[in-house]
């Protein structure tokens, strides 16, 4: 029928394996090295501005993370920051970027349902170099038809991908944790979005549901998505 669905694309952090967690214990140790300079609140929210501003120079990812941490501590103490502090924080995002992969329950399974009846593409944002390594250490990446790493998930992006690997965003699914960069501007470019929510999430990631839009689902995890796509078909 000319609305089957033809394309399932899939987000990677939080969505696949466990992203935000690592970044929630960073910060802690984050605040715990600045602890004598300020106040766990104050150094949580100075961090988050610095994140915010850095986004347009150094994207998302862990090293944009890490030279946030940086930058943030030498504005908090007026550049009188130990270089040993600095050094422990360079260690931090370090860690991070060492940091095995660990899948989320269905993760594999999930994909492999999609696969079945569907081109299966992964559309993920970040560092290129850390997305290609958490894929490759992932197991998952054979399973990928499409793989694409953006700087930016936009309503411009998904159609983009969903017409160069598909048939068209209208014949397309999204599913992902993030409302703010994979639901929505997914149903934006008409395609589906599917939320699977995740139990932390980014401050500067929040968005509101479309709520009562016909191409607005949300499972509770993705064990719930073959029965979901049996539906939908």
């Amino acid at each position: 029928m000319p609305g089957k669905l033809t394309t399932i694309a899939f987000d990677a952090d939080d969505t696949l394996w466990h992203n935000e967690r690592f970044f929630k214990l960073t910060q802690e140790r984050f605040v715990s090295l600045l602890a004598d300079y300020a106040d766990p609140a104050v150094l949580d929210a100075h961090l988050l501005e610095v994140e915010g501003r850095n986004l347009g120079r150094y994207g998302y990812g862990i090293k944009g993370f890490l030279l946030s941490m940086i930058e943030s501590a030498i504005e908090l103490t007026e550049a009188r920051i130990p270089s040993s502090v600095l050094q422990e924080i360079l260690a931090i995002g370090h860690d991070m970027l060492e940091h095995p992969i660990d899948l989320l329950p269905h993760a594999r399974e999930a994909v492999e349902a999609a696969k079945a009846d569907h081109m299966v593409l992964l559309i993920t944002k970040g560092d290129l170099l850390d997305q290609e390594r958490k894929l490759a250490q992932s197991g998952l990446g054979d399973l990928f038809d499409g793989v694409e790493i953006v700087s930016e998930k936009m309503s411009q992006t998904y159609s983009s991908i969903f017409s160069f690997h598909g048939d068209g965003p209208a014949r397309s699914m999204m599913v992902g944790n993030s409302l703010k960069s994979d639901v929505r501007p997914a149903i934006e470019a008409g395609a589906w979005g599917v939320h699977v929510p995740f139990g932390l999430t980014w401050a500067l990631d929040h968005a509101e549901p479309p709520l009562g839009h016909p191409r607005f689902c949300e499972v509770p995890d993705l064990g719930s998505l073959p029965d979901l796509l049996a539906d939908l078909r």
